[in-house]
């Protein structure tokens, strides 16, 4: 498994799978998103970078253990369901710190819009957290996704789901991505992403073929074939020898 260094983040290319060290010290500070991408938050599961209500990129960051908001990606079919950030009672939807769910609904509407502004979107990248004998905030990249998933409409794509705690009850969303069929960002690419020009020239064919005509190509992948040894496959009885 490819493992980039702390060193080298701030010129490191993302490929798909790649492990992003944070410092030895795990001091936040050392968290490796914000030196991957300047700019960035260094807190959080919404992590945009831009100002206003477009932005020019958000990262969607899951630790994997959040049991009541189950982040999930099939790598199958390459479709990932990600939660929104109103995580506990008393908040209307839309009312959170990171502003997570206005991004959401924003997203989808540009989406589903007549006619749909995909060059509005930004580049979603997805990373969970994964630790390493160096670093205790690394982290592994799982993909650049865009909203909705091939043949699941406006209504299926964005829900608001309810929750009970303590016998309060509140929403959030459920929202559901196409992680492409993109091996590797460049980092002439992700400059220009960092810049607001996502559909520049150093774009991946697959991103631009997503914008300009709303073709989903996920990455899939399928099992390798395990072939179990000859004592595997024979039954543990009393016959068995």
């Amino acid at each position: 498994m490819r493992i980039i260094a702390f060193s080298g983040l701030a010129q490191s290319d993302l490929f798909v799978d790649a492990i992003y060290e944070s410092s030895h010290d795990g001091q936040l500070g050392g968290e490796p998103l914000s030196k991957l991408l300047p700019g960035l938050g260094n807190m959080g599961g919404f992590r945009p970078s831009g100002r206003g209500v477009d932005k020019n990129l958000v990262v969607l960051f899951s630790t994997g253990e959040d049991k009541d908001w189950p982040d999930t990606l099939d790598l199958n079919t390459g479709q990932f369901v990600y939660f929104g950030d109103n995580k506990t009672p008393g908040h209307e939807i839309h009312d959170t710190q990171k502003g997570g769910n206005k991004i959401l609904r924003r997203v989808f509407e540009l989406l589903h819009a007549t006619p749909p502004n995909r060059a509005l979107i930004p580049p979603f990248l997805i990373f969970k957290k994964l630790q390493t004998e160096q670093g205790s905030r690394s982290v592994q990249f799982k993909g650049i996704a865009v909203p909705g998933y091939p043949g699941m409409s406006a209504t299926e794509n964005l829900v608001a789901v309810w929750k009970t705690t303590q016998g309060q009850r509140f929403q959030n969303y459920k929202s559901t991505f196409t992680v492409l069929d993109i091996a590797t960002l460049s980092r002439q690419w992700i400059n220009d992403i960092l810049a607001g020009n996502a559909n520049s020239e150093n774009a991946p064919d697959v991103w631009k073929n997503w914008v300009d005509r709303g073709h989903y190509q996920p990455l899939k992948s399928e099992p390798t074939t395990i072939i179990r040894s000859e004592a595997e496959q024979t039954p543990d009885t009393p016959l068995k020898g």
